[in-house]
């Protein structure tokens, strides 16, 4: 099925995709670390069904130095031996924030207080933004039916000078 509508050949989605990409920059050069913030976007495009983020992440994080094993293992981030406590902590805040409509509580106290523990105030702030971020980028990608497959590292930025 190809996609419903090119978000990239569009005046106004063109501008908003480089205001989106600003709000990314932001993340990307906070101190939240920059693996943490590719498995936190491939595990809310995982839980969204966004084939195409889940292929950006994917191929970022490994052209990234990312390995396979924990690329693999993020859909099972529990059941692994793998990722890190924070990694798990920041894992946990994607899931449950992804999942609002799924928990009416949000964010459990108890993921709050791992990130807390592992996470100082600005990553914080750049992984509550990454969450919102993440999951608009995947409605809008699932709603125009973007499909994954034929994305290559460093497209996005470029696409969007």
């Amino acid at each position: 099925m190809d996609a419903r509508f090119d978000m990239f050949a569009n005046e106004i989605a063109v501008k908003f995709a480089k205001r989106f990409a600003n709000a990314a920059l932001v993340i990307h050069q906070s101190p939240l670390p920059s693996s943490t913030q590719e498995l936190v976007s491939l595990r809310a495009s995982q839980i969204n069904g966004c084939g195409w983020c889940i292929d950006m992440h994917t191929k970022e994080a490994a052209a990234a130095g990312e390995t396979p094993v924990r690329l693999n293992l993020v859909a099972a981030w529990r059941e692994s031996t793998v990722f890190t406590e924070a990694e798990r902590a920041a894992l946990a805040l994607a899931e449950e924030g992804t999942r609002l409509a799924d928990a009416h509580l949000g964010v459990s106290d108890e993921t709050w207080e791992a990130v807390r523990k592992h996470y100082d105030d600005d990553q914080i702030a750049a992984l509550v933004a990454l969450v919102a971020l993440i999951n608009a980028a995947n409605r809008m990608s699932v709603i125009v039916h973007q499909r994954g497959g034929s994305y290559e590292p460093g497209m996005f930025a470029a696409a969007l000078r």
